[in-house]
């Protein structure tokens, strides 16, 4: 890390690249690497970047409960009856090829500029993927399965409950990491669009007043909480499932 800000830092003093390659130098006087870590540090020890941080988070956590609620009720329903398949299956995957990013302007008519129209794009960039992994994980169910626990009297939710869920678990874990990737973009884009607070917020309002620190540090932060839970949350969920049904290592 030191390195890093250590070569940023004489690249932003000495000018020894092209301005285009690297953005800290596209206006005069930019901030190096210290200046950003600075801003950061500030922003943190203030308040402002925690505040705007749990202000994303809150948001990003409902949108995405939402979605994988949605998800998981559709994936059943596709996976259960083939009239459902043959319909909603049929436009999951068609919205599904649609970013997220692409509502928003639907979402402002529909709702307006606010905490309504962010959560609902981030609840419809998720919903796709995660109803995709999960109708894949029902309909992966072994028949074996579900006989052996028809004959003992399984049914109904009981069924689903004690059998198909916990059979479909690597497909359903699959789907939460992808689908929290799509809602994290989804809601940095809509902060960033029409967002009242956030970390979205303060990097539009770093590029209005050029403040390239703040931008970076805001930057910074988002990349570093997207490989947290990437690598600390659902990753760790991935090898565990894999290694309690025998394909890990």
């Amino acid at each position: 890390m030191i390195v890093i800000v250590t070569i940023w830092e004489i690249i932003s003093k000495t000018n020894l690249f092209p301005t285009f390659m690297f953005p800290p130098l596209l206006i005069p006087n930019d901030p190096g690497g210290v200046t950003v870590l600075s801003t950061l540090v500030n922003g943190l020890i203030s308040g402002q970047i925690l505040g705007a941080t749990g202000m994303t988070l809150g948001r990003l956590l409902l949108g995405f409960s939402i979605a994988v609620i949605l998800g998981l009720i559709f994936g059943y329903l596709i996976a259960r009856y083939k009239w459902v398949d043959d319909t909603l299956g049929f436009f999951v995957t068609a919205l599904q090829s649609i970013p997220s990013i692409v509502w928003f302007p639907l979402a402002i008519v529909w709702f307006g500029l606010g905490n309504v129209a962010i959560l609902f794009i981030v609840t419809i960039g998720a919903t796709w993927t995660m109803t995709v992994n999960a109708s894949t994980g029902f309909k992966n169910v072994p028949n074996l399965y579900l006989n052996a626990a028809r004959t003992l009297g399984s049914s109904g939710t009981h069924l689903v409950r004690t059998v198909i869920l916990p059979a479909s678990v690597p497909h359903i874990i699959s789907g939460l990491r992808v689908a929290w990737a799509f809602a994290w973009r989804a809601i940095m884009a809509g902060e960033l669009l029409g967002g009242n607070g956030g970390l979205g917020y303060l990097l539009d309002m770093g590029r209005s007043l050029q403040s390239m620190d703040l931008v970076l540090s805001i930057m910074i932060v988002i990349g570093i909480i997207g490989t947290i839970m990437d690598n600390q949350v659902f990753l760790r969920m991935e090898r565990s499932v894999a290694r309690k049904w025998g394909v890990g290592t």
